[in-house]
């Protein structure tokens, strides 16, 4: 693998898959140089939490920090990949090999990155997420930084508003929907720069790794 950047975002396209009972998202241009005009204009309606996107504390904590207070190094600087074969969520014994420490930026790979993002626009609602107490383990660890290979730290109908609560509560910041299918584990540089919207409790972010020498 080379040391150039890798784009790991999942690019918005009309109709695309989105948390069921979230706002669809719809693309259309309003102007048209077809029609005449002398440019085009896109008009876009989504959710917060559309595709590769990030989750502010407000998102699941009444008073918690909104998007325009992320600070910039927790999501440009090292990070590390781990790749993980597990079939429904992420527990505890999962993370007890990886020596997690303060301030990390760490990205779960998973089977979400093919399996899941295959069956857009289809929602996969089986996918692998991180359980409420392999959630307590990273913010007891003082983890800086999630990121996660589908929609949702959460799982479909379970744990997905507790775990959520967790880490939020505790300081960390979530990317959700990233694509890692040309991303092996190991360790990374990262830029994640989600939309400065302020008051918001997420944002879509465009978010690239790039393999440490």
């Amino acid at each position: 693998m080379s040391n150039e950047w890798i784009d790991v975002t999942v690019a918005l396209e009309d109709g695309m898959v989105h948390w069921p009972g979230d706002p669809a998202c719809k693309i259309f241009r309003v102007v048209k140089m077809e029609d005449g005009a002398p440019c085009n204009l896109t008009k876009l309606e989504l959710s917060a939490h559309t595709s590769t996107h990030m989750d502010a504390m407000r998102h699941f904590v009444a008073d918690g920090a909104t998007m325009e207070a992320m600070p910039l190094d927790a999501t440009i600087g090292p990070c590390r990949v781990v790749e993980l074969d597990v079939e429904k969520q992420i527990m505890p014994e999962d993370l007890a090999p990886l020596d997690l420490q303060k301030g990390e930026r760490i990205i779960f790979k998973t089977a979400n990155t093919t399996r899941s993002w295959d069956m857009g626009p289809t929602f996969d609602k089986d996918f692998i997420s991180i359980s409420e107490a392999a959630g307590q383990v990273l913010a007891d660890a003082g983890v800086m930084t999630v990121g996660v290979d589908y929609l949702s730290i959460g799982g479909w109908e379970k744990d997905g508003v507790e775990v959520h609560q967790v880490m939020l509560g505790a300081g960390i910041w979530v990317i959700e929907g990233l694509y890692l299918a040309d991303i092996s584990a190991g360790d990374y540089d990262m830029i994640c720069l989600p939309m400065k919207i302020k008051g918001a409790d997420g944002a879509p972010a465009r978010a690239l790794l790039r393999p440490r020498p």
